[in-house]
């Protein structure tokens, strides 16, 4: 199971951090993720990382580099999404993903809303 939280209400170049609880072996997954799904569009990837043992590499979407940052707490099985310099155009849902390679399995969180204010 993942919990996402911390979404809310922010004023554009604000900042915000999201979190992802993910219980059980979840969090052992070899791909962790923030997506994101605004009105009307389709959900998109917003970051992801990698587990160790894979080199814990980290990717993200043109449109948050430099401003987004994806970590992971393993002693609190918790995923981040530090969002900075925050526009309006990044309100959405944001939902917390975890892919299992083999074999090939995916979980979903609840999501969680940001709404960036301009």
């Amino acid at each position: 199971q993942l919990v996402e939280s911390g979404g809310g209400l922010v004023q554009a170049g604000g900042s915000l951090t999201i979190s992802c609880v993910a219980s059980g072996n979840i969090f052992n997954g070899n791909i962790m993720g923030w997506y994101r799904q605004a009105p009307g569009k389709q959900r998109e990837l917003v970051a992801d990382m990698t587990d160790i043992q894979s080199g814990g590499s980290t990717r993200y979407a043109d449109s948050v580099k430099g401003r987004f940052t994806i970590s992971r707490d393993n002693a609190k099985n918790t995923v981040y999404l530090q969002m900075n310099s925050l526009k309006p155009e990044d309100t959405a849902v944001y939902y917390c993903n975890v892919i299992f390679t083999h074999p090939l399995s995916t979980y979903w969180g609840q999501g969680t809303q940001v709404t960036v204010s301009s």
